[in-house]
């Protein structure tokens, strides 16, 4: 038993905790990283991967959020950063053949993809990142990080345009882990704008749940097609049965094969009140996860890598796939751009019940 004293502080095992913190001498998995703490919760972001979130941890309930193993060695998570924990792609998912067109150029990128002959994820997950500034007080704890793409970059040849993109994360009891991310053009042509994060939520939740009765509920209106090379055939559709399951919140996300699932956005409910985002609830426990994000991401896109592997991804999309180079309307596609000087903001939080 537990007992919150004017939430923030509570008893855990005759355990007192207060108030929230921040470590900016933690060590995982060898690397230097940031560990926020709060009563309820710590987090553990590592800069120099890419600003990425290695683990989010509800200590009262003992839910471990993202997918996380002390036994998955630097070298394993290096090989694959996208499919750990929660990290943020800049230029996300696909590019048809490494072409991005932008209103007034076309960039060639790298085809990292050879069996679907397409680039996938960008680079921005694969840098370091700077450390701005850490905070903390009795109610939160905050770490903002950064990253600037120059001509120093070696991608910066495919790709000649000048960027910042900041993150902040700002953990607490009240609110959970909040992400805000800020994208700045620094060059002098049209930077175009795609963002999600490769969410890789832990199946089960806690030690004492089930993958079986994991439930995933995502408020969605229409399916985006996709051919067998996973890019848009710009064909929007109805709900089929599967489909109907993420949104009355029946969907199993694991133990069964969820390829590339993308949808438009819409509003879904949480306890009676509007919520736009994910809700994943453990029905043997009772235990929920949420995702709240912000109106700039109007697509999710579901995959769980074969469903056997102990965790599925939810993943927010600010724009289709290869949405820079489909004949849609950007109201349709998601598709934006930024003019020298603009900047664009979109953020996300999770929080456990």
């Amino acid at each position: 038993m537990r007992e919150y004293i004017a939430n923030l502080t509570y008893t855990h095992k005759g355990v007192l905790f207060m108030g929230c913190t921040v470590d900016t001498n933690y060590k995982a998995k060898g690397l230097d990283c940031i560990k926020l703490t709060t009563p309820k919760y710590f987090a553990v972001i590592s800069p120099l991967t890419g600003s990425a979130v290695f683990r989010l941890h509800d200590n009262i309930n003992n839910i471990e959020v993202f997918r996380y193993s002390e036994s998955c060695s630097l070298d394993e998570y290096n090989d694959a950063r996208e499919i750990w924990g929660l990290p943020t792609l800049y230029l996300p998912n696909r590019f048809d053949r490494g072409v991005l067109k932008t209103s007034d150029a076309v960039y060639q990128l790298p085809v990292n993809e050879t069996d679907l002959v397409n680039h996938i994820h960008g680079w921005v997950h694969k840098r370091e990142h700077t450390v701005e500034n850490t905070f903390a007080n009795d109610e939160k704890a905050v770490l903002t990080t950064s990253f600037t793409f120059t001509d120093k970059d070696e991608m910066f040849e495919y790709f000649p345009l000048r960027f910042r993109i900041e993150y902040t994360f700002t953990l607490s009891d009240e609110k959970g882990l909040v992400q805000e991310i800020k994208l700045i053009n620094q060059s002098e042509k049209a930077l175009p704008v795609s963002i999600c994060t490769h969410t890789c939520i832990s199946a089960p939740l806690s030690p004492d749940g089930s993958e079986e009765t994991m439930r995933l509920c995502v408020p969605i209106l229409e399916k985006c097609e996709l051919d067998e090379r996973c890019l848009p055939t710009e064909k929007m559709l109805p709900l089929s049965d599967w489909d109907m399951e993420y949104k009355n919140g029946t969907k199993r996300p694991t133990l069964q094969v969820i390829s590339n699932d993308m949808y438009t956005a819409a509003d879904n409910l949480l306890d009676g009140e509007s919520f736009y985002g994910v809700i994943i609830t453990d029905t043997k426990t009772g235990r929920r996860l949420c995702n709240e994000v912000s109106k700039e991401f109007k697509f999710w896109n579901m995959w769980n890598h074969d469903g056997d592997k102990g965790y599925f991804c939810p993943e927010p999309m600010t724009a289709m796939i290869n949405a820079p180079n489909l004949s849609l309307p950007r109201e349709v596609s998601g598709y934006n751009e930024l003019s020298s000087g603009e900047v664009f903001t979109c953020s996300q939080r999770f929080f456990t019940l």
